[in-house]
């Protein structure tokens, strides 16, 4: 079939799946450039399938010659319907990691399951022993908790007022203002359930209870905090509160695994174009902005220049790891330079509809969403005839 982009709001309903294998190629070629790092061996990648956990992935198998597990939740294709990009992300990473003689299996499910976790904890038994490192990059809007069976939603809401401010439709380019109402109800405790840490230490858990955890484990989570002109809608408002308690997970987990000389983490990372951030209203109208400055500044990071940059410089040196006066690591440092923000805050009165394509970097935005979806990647024949039904090689 002909796979062209199809857009419904702020998603794409189909996806290519060349284009991703290009998306993923691109990936690992880029972190062979950058030379190996003497990282983790037996790696398991939670939400492993796109962003940040993808570019995990390919960092520990084609930067430190990793043996991968990988857990997602993706739609698989039918005949005449594309599968997720995560879907054929992940098929493109096997093949390439199995060619190169790199160990890669990946479990399709959910990760909030214990039947997921069981799972997992089989496939590592039979395969790996034990695992040195665990990246936990899980985002799903709704949790089904394996304990009580109750199904949390989270929510993208500011805590005590309204909020109001300017966004932008970046299909469009139009500059409009937007208000949100706040939070009401159980919807903060509703995106704690679903976006803190609460899983996170469920896995750990359920690992180091099987033995399953090598002597000096480390395990990291992902999170944001972002600059002043968003935080009321994301830091304080009811993310905000799930990433705080994300945070503090990482404390209780260090905790549990000092037995084995393990080690927790919550790294922030910069704001990137991704399904979920394409929603949140302002946060395409920053990004568009920093996007401009830092490549001004010569310092923009996609995904897999963040992470490449977070185990090459921070996880994996010969000392301690940096972290700040809260005990995570940050790799956001480029994007929170003070003369980054400085210029981000002074562009962001001027933007309106007729200044943004001047002062912006609205094209780069739209080449990196349409990118997510395997779309818009050179030496790709976007006019060929496609097959669709592309399979995972090792999914269980």
């Amino acid at each position: 079939m002909i796979i062209e982009p199809r857009m419904r709001g702020f998603i794409c309903l189909t996806a290519h799946p060349v284009g991703c294998a290009q998306n993923v190629k691109n990936q690992i070629e880029y972190v062979q450039s950058k030379g190996p790092i003497e990282g983790a061996k037996r790696v398991l990648v939670i939400g492993a399938s796109t962003g940040f956990g993808l570019a995990s992935r390919i960092t520990s198998a084609f930067g430190s010659g990793a043996s991968t597990i990988g857990v997602f939740f993706e739609k698989a294709p039918a005949p005449g319907k594309t599968a997720s990009p995560g879907w054929y992300n992940s098929a493109a990473f096997e093949k390439e990691a199995h060619a190169a003689g790199l160990y890669a299996k990946s479990i399709n499910g959910d990760a909030f399951s214990k039947e997921v976790k069981q799972q997992t904890i089989d496939m590592i038994k039979a395969d790996l022993g034990q695992v040195d490192l665990i990246i936990y990059s899980l985002a799903s809007p709704v949790r089904m908790h394996p304990e009580t069976a109750v199904l949390h939603r989270s929510v993208l809401k500011p805590i005590g007022s309204t909020y109001h401010n300017k966004t932008v439709d970046f299909h469009t380019g139009n500059v409009t203002e937007v208000s949100i109402e706040p939070c009401s109800g159980d919807d903060i405790e509703n995106t704690v359930a679903v976006m803190g840490g609460e899983d996170w230490a469920m896995w750990i858990d359920a690992l180091k209870n099987e033995n399953l955890l090598a002597e000096g484990a480390m395990t990291l989570a992902y999170s944001y905090i972002g600059p002043s002109l968003t935080e009321a809608v994301y830091r304080k408002g009811t993310i905000g509160r799930a990433k705080d308690h994300l945070e503090a997970t990482a404390f209780t987990i260090a905790d549990s695994l000092k037995d084995i000389h393990g080690k927790a983490y919550v790294s922030v990372n910069k704001a990137l174009v991704t399904q979920a951030s394409s929603a949140i209203p302002v946060i395409p109208l920053y990004i568009s902005l920093l996007y401009k400055k830092m490549k001004e500044a010569g310092i923009h990071e996609g995904c897999i220049e963040q992470i490449q940059r977070l185990y090459q410089d921070r996880l994996y040196t010969a000392g301690e790891i940096p972290t700040d006066d809260k005990g995570r690591v940050r790799i956001d440092d480029w994007e929170m330079r003070e003369d980054i923000q400085a210029q981000v805050a002074a562009l962001w009165e001027q933007a309106t509809t007729e200044t943004l394509p001047a002062i912006g970097d609205l094209a780069g935005y739209k080449q990196d969403f349409l990118n997510l979806f395997g779309f818009g990647f050179d030496g790709v024949d976007y006019t060929a005839d496609t097959d669709e039904m592309v399979q995972v090689e090792s999914i269980a």
